[in-house]
């Protein structure tokens, strides 16, 4: 069973077993518009909850993505590399950026689910 989690910076984190897969939500996708690059980390970084991941450039800016939860990289989406547009074309479906291991799963508590995450963003507008 999957666990789907949003942080307030509108990075996603599904979790199955020990991996996170994480990217941007379809609320960050549509604020940044077409993207058109995305650097991502390298498989075997360790990243701490809230360090800054990967970085995602549109045509309006370039913006950081956190990472929501700790562990240590195990995958990056390399098809990103060469089509960063999969971001706008199905950002919680082939737009992801990175899995991971997680090292401390009850940081997820600290996250919101669907429901609040929505709640959440139209507080934003």
């Amino acid at each position: 069973m999957s666990v789907l989690k949003f942080s307030e910076d509108h990075e996603w984190v599904a979790v199955e077993g020990d991996i996170a897969t994480v990217g941007i939500s379809e609320y960050a996708q549509s604020q940044l518009g077409d993207i058109v690059f995305v650097e991502l980390p390298e498989v075997g970084k360790q990243l701490a909850q809230g360090d800054e991941a990967a970085v995602v450039e549109s045509v309006k800016a370039a913006s950081e993505v956190y990472t929501p939860v700790s562990g240590e990289v195990t995958e990056v989406n390399t098809e990103l590399e060469d089509n960063a547009a999969l971001v706008n074309e199905s950002p919680m479906i082939k737009g992801w950026f990175f899995k991971m291991r997680l090292s401390d799963p009850k940081e997820l508590e600290g996250l919101m689910d669907e429901s609040a995450y929505e709640a959440y963003v139209e507080g934003l507008d």
